[in-house]
């Protein structure tokens, strides 16, 4: 409807609509018709905007907050503003391409590390929350290795079939000698082979439990907790949030704050983790949800530019971007957000 509705403005209409979304990003305030037209620079009388405000008010694009005052764009608006945007692309600047890139290093940290840091800048960059969906990896696991770091701590190296790495540290017995680890990778290897993850999960309990291994005691309860590790961290995936309290800055009222309170409450729900990456799709790039296009920010005001990215095998398997108020910079934001999911799907290959 937005694509279509733009179609029918003709130059005039086009460049106060314009003017009037500038306005709203970056003060979040309505903007009357004589403030118009001084920034047009009077090739407009006010009385001519009000014309034109008033067929956009029609139109759905535009709404008065209140008796008197100037107007705001619609969350229609917005969307018809956005299409716009996405049409036409958008770039980085070099400073921030560098800022995404040193931050989004995988050397040195864990891919769970790098996901909360990704987050953490986005959230720095673009003054809203940046949130990202962590991969569930539920393919099957390729090899899972037990490596010394101490006498008494061991590092657990779970690579899945797609590639993706995870790194878990344990406690290991008192008085485990170093060729228990090498017997511990090599038995839960031995029965990942030609196995599902569920399949292999199920034997190694069964024969752990019935000390049916072959194996000694000690290095029976090495593999007891990296099945522990491997069931309870491997498969669920997560929710980060980073930055959540620049949604709170332009709140104003107590009823406002309270929407914002809900909308924390229901992101840290499963279900919402699970809608937000269904909400991608199969979508290659950028996803905009604007205002009360989405369920979980139809009453908090809030606008969500969310991407997808996908492991070796081209499937998505998590979402990275950020939640702001629907006045955010959208110009300067979905660039980023495309850009760092481009990033974080690169170390996965």
């Amino acid at each position: 409807m937005a694509s279509s509705t733009i179609l029918t403005l003709n130059e005039r209409s086009r460049a106060v609509f314009q003017h009037i979304v500038d306005s709203f990003v970056q003060t979040g305030e309505p903007v009357g018709s004589r403030t118009l037209s001084r920034r047009m620079g009077a090739s407009l009388s006010p009385a001519s905007i009000r014309n034109v405000m008033a067929d956009l008010e029609d139109a759905g694009l535009l709404f008065a907050p209140h008796t008197s005052a100037g107007r705001l764009p619609t969350d229609l608006g917005l969307r018809m503003f956005v299409d716009g945007l996405l049409e036409i692309g958008g770039d980085l600047t070099q400073e921030e391409r560098a800022s995404l890139d040193g931050q989004c290093q995988a050397a040195g940290r864990t891919f769970p590390e790098v996901l909360a840091e990704a987050g953490a800048v986005l959230s720095g960059l673009t003054e809203c929350a940046g949130l990202v969906i962590s991969p569930k990896m539920d393919s099957p696991l390729r090899q899972i290795e037990f490596v010394s770091l101490s006498s008494h701590r061991a590092l657990v190296v779970m690579v899945s079939d797609t590639g993706l790495v995870e790194n878990r540290v344990i406690d290991v017995p008192p008085g485990l000698p170093a060729s228990a680890l090498v017997q511990a990778t090599n038995y839960m290897n031995a029965r990942l082979a030609n196995s599902t993850m569920e399949e292999a999960r199920i034997r190694i309990l069964e024969e752990t439990e019935l000390e049916k291994t072959e194996l000694d005691s000690l290095t029976n309860r090495l593999v007891a907790d990296g099945v522990a590790l491997w069931a309870g961290g491997v498969q669920g995936g997560s929710l980060i949030l980073r930055g959540q309290s620049k949604l709170l800055q332009d709140v104003n009222a107590v009823e406002d704050l309270e929407r914002i309170r809900a909308l924390f409450e229901a992101l840290e729900r499963k279900e919402s983790m699970v809608r937000l990456l269904d909400a991608t799709g199969d979508a290659e790039g950028v996803q905009i949800f604007i205002g009360s296009e989405n369920l979980l920010f139809e009453h908090a005001g809030c606008s969500m530019i969310i991407a997808p990215y996908h492991d070796q095998r081209r499937q998505v398997v998590g979402a990275l971007g950020v939640i702001g108020p629907t006045r955010m910079n959208y110009a300067r934001i979905i660039p980023m957000v495309d850009y760092t999911s481009k990033l974080v799907g690169h170390l996965l290959d």
